[in-house]
């Protein structure tokens, strides 16, 4: 669909970031309390099993005031910590896993798009106040896509495919890169990986209480703890992928914001977003293929400037289940409506 078919606005990207800054921190804050919660529940199912016949709010109340060490607690934030560590320090790497990738610079760039795409990046990044120039990376695909990694602005990153490139204006692809930059500016890449990490610890513990209440012997007593566990087992990892989508999602409108105030003009995104959109439709089936047969996919999925599962009918089939808001939701946050919808 042409840009022509939607009503333009100026588009409030200031009140955009600032609300979206606001469902970010309550999102942390919601995880952290969750992820201290389930260790203190660890806590509380080993001192009961230590002192058969100890109520579960005794418990609580002497891991909450200290008179007992969190040590469960303490423990899982130690593995955090290091978890997220080794992972900071890997991710740009793990996200060109199985990728046909190579360096762009300013002295190996072989063709004029190459030049003009660092050269997009270098005022992009210029504009956004970085202090170091990402590492730009072109991606050997025909697909029309990119993402953006790394813990710091110094260890940053981002990544286009050729398709891309190929298929772009300078200004929609300065567009792009404002929206990647965007996301290094605002720490998503690091609030993502910790909410993965968080994620993942916490299902693996719950899931070790669980099996060890299926399997372990017979406990007497206050079994109401065993309730909390057994009900954690199926909501937690509802609730966390849910919290885990709400955070991305509100990223991507964050950084479609923050792409259009470095560009002082919201229809660059616009255009690019739909002429993406536009791309992966007529070449749905052509794109499954070629995604599906790239290793590593998955990783990639949630930090992509395009959700590719919308190409998938299975994976696209309920619009509650994709990383990304979907493209009209996204083009209405930055001033962009259809015209139908305007006259109704």
């Amino acid at each position: 669909m042409p840009i022509a078919d939607y009503d333009a606005t100026s588009g409030d990207w200031r009140a955009q970031i600032k609300r979206n800054e606001c469902r970010t921190r309550w999102v942390i804050f919601t995880y952290l309390f969750i992820f201290v919660a389930v260790g203190l529940i660890v806590d509380a199912y080993i001192l009961q099993a230590q002192h058969p016949g100890m109520a579960l709010s005794q418990a609580f109340s002497l891991l909450i005031a200290f008179k007992v060490v969190p040590i469960a607690t303490l423990i899982l934030g130690g593995v955090a910590g290091a978890s997220l560590f080794i992972t900071f320090h890997m991710h740009d790497r793990i996200m060109l896993l199985g990728t046909h990738s190579r360096e762009i610079t300013s002295e190996n760039a072989t063709s004029i798009e190459e030049k003009q795409l660092y050269n997009v990046v270098d005022e992009m990044k210029v504009a956004a106040g970085m202090q170091y120039m990402p590492k730009v990376y072109l991606i050997d695909a025909n697909y029309m896509n990119a993402f953006a990694s790394g813990y710091s602005e110094k260890s940053a990153m981002v990544a286009i495919t050729h398709g891309l490139l190929k298929k772009l204006s300078r200004s929609e692809l300065q567009a792009v890169m404002a929206h990647e930059l965007s996301h290094i500016r605002h720490h998503d890449i690091k609030l993502n990986l910790t909410v993965a990490v968080l994620s993942n610890i916490l299902l693996i513990v719950i899931d070790v209480l669980f099996y060890n209440i299926l399997f372990g012997r017979d406990r007497r007593g206050d079994n109401r703890i065993v309730m909390v566990i057994v009900i954690l087992r199926f909501v937690l990892p509802i609730l966390t992928m849910a919290l885990a989508l709400f955070l991305n999602r509100t990223r991507e409108y964050m950084a479609d914001a923050g792409a259009v105030e470095l560009m002082r003009d919201n229809e660059p995104l616009a255009r690019a977003l739909l002429k993406i959109s536009h791309d992966h439709e007529m070449h749905a089936e052509e794109y499954a293929k070629e995604y599906g047969v790239t290793a590593h996919e998955q990783v990639r999925q949630a930090s992509y400037l395009f959700d590719p599962s919308r190409i998938d009918p299975v994976k696209s089939f309920h619009n509650m289940f994709s990383t990304h808001p979907q493209i009209e939701q996204r083009l209405q946050a930055i001033g962009f409506r259809k015209e139908k919808a305007k006259d109704k």
